[in-house]
């Protein structure tokens, strides 16, 4: 009897993995990939977060607030060209051997004790090549479990010649990330192209204004709308569009608060100009 349920969730395992195979999970890049995993195939603890890229131009399915962060930097990395979150160690035989190797049990799934797919939280793809980052806080590598399933992952990374590393709190500078954490859903307000070459130019010269007369960044945004006539928190969109477009250039390793000045050190381009 045991031997029969055995076989049966087995079987039932390796269905689902042929079948979100064939569904394209794991594959594509850019805005075709598939994670194999999303938030709703893992319980999360309302800690996942599902965050549309500027990089990939999709949607992203991120498991965790670290996760999240590391997100936020790679998306704003001008050297990152793809980045491809919940990607599978495939094939599952790979990692399973390795487990072997190592005389350790291979990750399975808690309801039928089989082997399951194993994930890197990123694949990243820099300079034509590929990175692998799996993202822990570092109180878990005190986990000796944790570290026998990361050795599994580092040993899959090795064999195929790709750089792999773990990444802890203690790697992601706080300050970048809460500031492009601020900015990072205006990169696709698409109400900027609204507003015509004129309104925007004006908006542009009078924000710089006042943002250079050190006035801070939340009133100069209300006088721009003010003088402007524009609803309230419309200049501060923009304030943060330019941002998320890099057109205007900061300190982002300074925490960006709306209630204080902002030094802007550069004016990489306008806007009137490209909607002219």
């Amino acid at each position: 009897m045991w031997r029969t349920v055995a076989k049966r969730n087995r079987d039932v395992t390796m269905k689902k993995i042929q079948k979100w195979i064939k569904e394209g999970r794991g594959q594509g890049e850019g805005s075709q990939y598939k994670p194999w995993l999303t938030i709703q195939d893992v319980p999360s603890n309302g800690l996942a977060t599902r965050l549309k890229g500027w990089t990939s131009n999709r949607y992203h399915h991120l498991m965790s607030n670290l996760e999240r962060d590391y997100f936020y930097l790679l998306d704003f990395s001008e050297s990152v060209a793809d980045i491809c979150e919940q990607y599978p160690l495939l094939p599952l035989d790979d990692t399973l051997i390795i487990a072997e190797k190592l005389g350790i049990k291979h990750p399975t799934d808690p309801k039928t004790d089989e082997p399951i797919v194993m994930t890197t939280d990123f694949l990243i793809s820099i300079n034509k090549s590929n990175i692998a980052r799996s993202i822990k806080p570092s109180s878990e590598l005190e986990n000796d479990r944790v570290i026998e399933k990361l050795e599994i992952e580092r040993r899959f990374w090795k064999e195929r010649n790709i750089d792999w590393a773990i990444v802890t709190e203690h790697e992601i500078p706080g300050n970048i990330v809460r500031n492009v954490s601020w900015f990072h859903r205006e990169y696709d307000n698409q109400d900027i192209f609204k507003f015509g070459a004129t309104l925007v130019g004006n908006l542009e010269q009078l924000m710089l204004k006042h943002l250079r007369s050190e006035e801070p960044i939340n009133k100069a945004a209300a006088l721009c709308d003010d003088s402007l006539g524009l609803e309230p928190g419309t200049s501060l969109a923009f304030f943060r569009y330019m941002l998320a477009r890099k057109n205007w250039l900061v300190d982002l390793a300074e925490p960006i608060s709306p209630h204080h000045p902002i030094n802007i050190l550069q004016v990489v381009s306008d806007m009137k100009r490209s909607l002219a």
